[in-house]
């Protein structure tokens, strides 16, 4: 009896990933929102975030995670002809340290700024769990958007990134 138990939960650990595997994150529409949210951690992020201002997509970004180092200089060094978006329409954040704290500087920032919908912008193979953390701190105080950058993720990131999640939610589960 506990192997049968073990054994169907062992496939549906297995179903799980492949479900997860199969259905990242994908890029918004041409939606406008009041906001976008970047995400750092991962290539691609800021420069779609940008062209999401770039393309009127969204008045303000916020950058959350950015090294207490970075500034909006560095950015532009980074970024070819960017600066004056930079300066009028983008702000860094450096103290969120994880997703969780991600979300919780966010929904600082969107009040602070009244904002009612944001894009969420982070890699697709983060979306999943980076959406559940957001909707846990913000409630549905605000529309949000997925954004998922596109990307190549090995196997052994999409292992890792679903085994987060599963923790996550069970460490939600437990009150942990």
């Amino acid at each position: 009896m506990i192997l049968r138990a073990l054994s169907f939960l062992q496939l549906l650990y297995a179903l799980g990933f492949m479900l997860f595997a199969v259905t990242l994150g994908r890029p918004a529409d041409a939606a406008a929102t009041d906001a976008a949210v970047v995400l750092t951690g991962g290539p691609g992020r800021i420069e779609h975030g940008v062209q999401v201002l770039r393309d009127r997509q969204a008045k303000r970004l916020l950058v959350s995670g950015t090294d207490p180092a970075v500034t909006k200089e560095d950015l532009a060094r980074f970024l070819p002809r960017s600066d004056r978006l930079l300066r009028c329409c983008v702000d860094l954040d450096s103290t969120s340290v994880d997703t969780r704290s991600n979300a919780e500087e966010a929904g600082r920032w969107l009040a602070k700024n009244q904002y009612r919908s944001f894009r969420l912008i982070t890699s697709d193979w983060h979306m999943l769990r980076a959406r559940y953390e957001f909707h846990r701190v913000l409630g549905d105080k605000y529309q949000l958007v997925p954004d998922g950058v596109r990307s190549q993720p090995s196997f052994l990131i999409l292992f890792g990134e679903y085994n987060k999640y599963l923790l996550r939610r069970v460490a939600v589960l437990l009150e942990l």
